[in-house]
């Protein structure tokens, strides 16, 4: 009997040592699927989120961001790190990231006679060299934003001051602001826009005119944007008029709201203002995006119906 238990112990030592060392191995290097990740040191990645046929021959490609990173915004100055191919498109592309996933942010627009050439976005981070295309040779990223949608939505017009000439689309216009202004002094910035929405008039959903609103973000810069309603501008009600839409329903797919300023025109229509203050000397290009959420056939998710507007402010000490 005890040759027998001997024998099982011979044979039953290495079957455990054996099973004993891997996981001691793996106590050391624990594979990265059971490791949590942290909350930044992400890299941030470029986004080509469709393409639309222009009336005009022109060909336009929406690119947004998608930062992980969601302790704070990633800023990657223009360059070697944050460029555009061919260099003829490059330098209107955000610096300044948000976290979370920011939907067509800008947009590239290409000539006729260069549709079928490939514009692509780098962002390097840590050496790596992420990079996207934007290209028209694949029919479902095409965006149908140019035409009215099913209850009749289009993008808004904008335009920049009280009465300055209004444009629609994902880079709709760019101006300089027009004023002086110093590191740590709090600016105006004002934006008029227009919903030319044709919706149906005998719908009870359109009986009346249904809200726009605008969201102000840093789009590039050396420093930190910091906004702050105008007095004369409302906020954001939690509902709008009907109970259509909501901060909470909009932040989901929006993380801009938790860091920019958001005014509504309940009227679809008006001027709207919100205060800067820049902390440090540079050049700053801030970016306006006006949309009309409050509509049932308009949302991010839809890739409809929102344009951006581009002012560039010269900031002296």
């Amino acid at each position: 009997m005890k040759k027998l238990s001997k024998l099982l112990i011979s044979l039953i030592m290495p079957l455990l040592i054996a099973g004993v060392l891997p996981v001691q191995a793996q106590e050391a290097s624990p594979p990265k699927l059971l490791t949590l990740p942290g909350p930044n040191g992400f890299p941030v990645i470029p986004v080509m989120e469709g393409w639309a046929a222009n009336a005009d021959g022109t060909t336009s490609y929406s690119f947004g961001f998608i930062n992980r990173n969601m302790e704070g915004p990633v800023d990657i100055p223009l360059g070697e790190n944050n460029y555009i191919e061919p260099a003829q498109f490059d330098g209107m592309q955000p610096t300044h990231f948000d976290p979370g996933h920011s939907v067509g942010a800008f947009s590239v627009t290409v000539p006729a006679n260069m549709k079928d050439v490939d514009v692509w976005w780098h962002i390097v981070t840590d050496g790596e060299d992420l990079k996207v295309p934007g290209r028209s040779t694949t029919a479902p990223y095409e965006i149908d934003f140019i035409r009215p949608r099913p209850q009749g939505s289009l993008q808004p017009l904008v335009g920049f001051g009280e009465i300055g000439e209004r444009s629609a689309g994902l880079l709709a216009r760019v101006e300089d602001y027009p004023g002086r202004v110093a590191a740590g002094d709090s600016v105006t910035l004002t934006v008029n826009a227009m919903d030319p929405s044709d919706r149906d008039p005998t719908d009870p959903r359109f009986g009346e005119p249904l809200p726009v609103r605008l969201v102000w973000m840093q789009h590039q810069g050396p420093g930190k944007i910091e906004f702050s309603r105008h007095e004369s501008s409302p906020a954001l009600e939690e509902e709008e008029p009907g109970g259509r839409i909501s901060n909470r329903r909009v932040a989901k797919y929006d993380p801009a709201l938790t860091s920019a300023e958001t005014v509504t025109l309940p009227l679809g229509q008006g001027v709207a203002r919100i205060n800067a203050v820049f902390s440090e000397p540079g050049e700053y290009i801030v970016r306006t995006r006006v949309d009309n959420f409050s509509a049932s056939d308009s949302s991010l998710g839809d890739q409809c119906c929102w344009s951006n507007v581009l002012q560039r402010v010269t900031v002296t000490p």
